[in-house]
C-alpha cells in the first residue's frame, strides 16, 4: 500500500491501531513491514507497538491525552494528579498521564506523552465518568475518587494542613458526601479517617473563601 492511501484513510482517526488496518488485507504482513518503514521515516510516532500517532504535517485529527491513555490499556481510567487536574483542583499542569487499572502496572513514553498505569483491585475500579472532547470518549475518575485513589495508592497520610500542602483549589468542587460515601467503599479505616479529614478541612477553607 502506498503512503498516500494509506493516510487518507487513516488520516480520519486520532489514533492509527494497525491491527485495524491489517484486519481484511490480503497481505498483512507488507503492510506490517510498511508501517515500520513509515515509522522509520517519520511518518508515524509509534506510541506502543500497534498504536500510531500520524506525523504533524499527516495529522488531521489532534488525539486528546486522556482518549489515548484509555486507548493504551484497557481497562483503565484516569486518575490521581491528572484526573484533579482536569477538573480543576490543582493548579498546575501534572505532565504525566496517571490511570489506574485492574491489569498489570505498565507505563509508555513517546513524543505523545508519558503515560503511566497503577494496579487497582477490581473491587475499587468505580467512580469514574465518560468525558468527550472532539468526539473522542475518555473515562476519568471524579474528584473524590481520583483523591481517594491517589490516597490509598501512594498509601499518603493526611497531616494538619494536608489541604495547603496538596494545594487543592476550588474546593467546591468536591462533594464532602460523596468523598465520605466513596471512602467507606475501600473499606479501609485509614481512607475513611483521611477522607473525614479532608472533608474538614475543605469546609475550613470554604468558609475562609467565605470570609474574605
Amino acid at each position: 500500500m502506498k503512503w498516500e492511501d494509506f493516510i487518507r484513510k487513516a488520516g480520519e482517526y486520532p489514533v492509527i491501531e494497525s491491527k485495524v488496518f491489517l484486519t481484511g488485507t490480503e497481505k498483512p504482513e507488507a503492510l506490517r513491514v510498511q508501517i515500520g518503514r513509515w515509522e522509520k521515516a517519520g511518518k508515524l510516532i509509534k506510541v506502543k507497538r500497534g498504536v500510531y500517532l500520524p506525523a504533524p504535517p499527516y495529522r488531521r485529527v489532534e488525539v486528546w491525552e486522556p482518549y489515548l491513555a484509555g486507548l493504551l490499556k484497557r481497562p483503565s481510567y484516569l486518575s490521581l494528579e491528572k484526573a484533579l487536574e482536569f477538573h480543576g483542583c490543582v493548579p498546575e499542569a501534572v505532565p504525566v498521564f496517571t490511570s489506574v487499572t485492574t491489569k498489570r502496572p505498565a507505563a509508555f513514553s513517546s513524543p505523545a506523552g508519558t503515560f503511566t498505569y497503577r494496579h487497582l483491585d477490581p473491587s475499587l475500579f468505580w467512580g469514574y465518568e465518560g468525558h468527550i472532547i472532539r468526539g473522542q470518549n475518555a473515562l476519568i475518575a471524579s474528584p473524590e475518587k481520583a483523591l481517594l485513589d491517589l490516597l490509598y495508592l501512594y498509601r499518603r497520610k493526611v497531616p494538619p494542613g494536608y489541604i495547603r500542602e496538596l494545594r487543592l483549589q476550588n474546593p467546591e468542587r468536591i462533594d464532602p458526601g460523596r468523598l465520605l460515601e466513596y471512602a467507606a467503599r475501600f473499606n479501609k479505616p485509614r481512607i475513611l479517617r483521611a477522607a473525614r479529614r479532608i472533608r474538614d478541612e475543605l469546609a475550613q477553607t470554604a468558609a475562609g473563601e467565605r470570609e474574605l
